[in-house]
């Protein structure tokens, strides 16, 4: 009987791995669910994106001016005050 067990299970093993993987649907399917999702997609106005855009490019505006000054005033503060140690 042992050996009928280990036998069964390599045929149920060999069978496993010799089934091919089926699409469901596959490229066809994948498209319909894309449209069907698309559909949900609740779609800013006009006026939001411009607005939003108008925000993104200013707070870019403002943190390279803000980034900018401090580096060029740490740039100064290591010329004058450290590197005028050393000399």
């Amino acid at each position: 009987m042992a050996k009928n067990d280990v036998t069964k299970s390599s045929k149920d093993k060999a069978k496993k791995a010799v089934t091919p993987i089926k699409k469901k649907g596959g490229l066809r399917r994948w498209f319909k669910e894309l449209k069907s999702e698309m559909k949900k997609v609740v779609w800013p106005t006009r006026k939001k994106v411009i607005n939003n855009t108008g925000i993104v490019l200013g707070v870019m505006t403002f943190m390279g001016i803000f980034l900018g000054a401090v580096d060029l005033g740490l740039t100064k503060l290591l010329e004058n005050v450290i590197l005028k140690i050393g000399s």
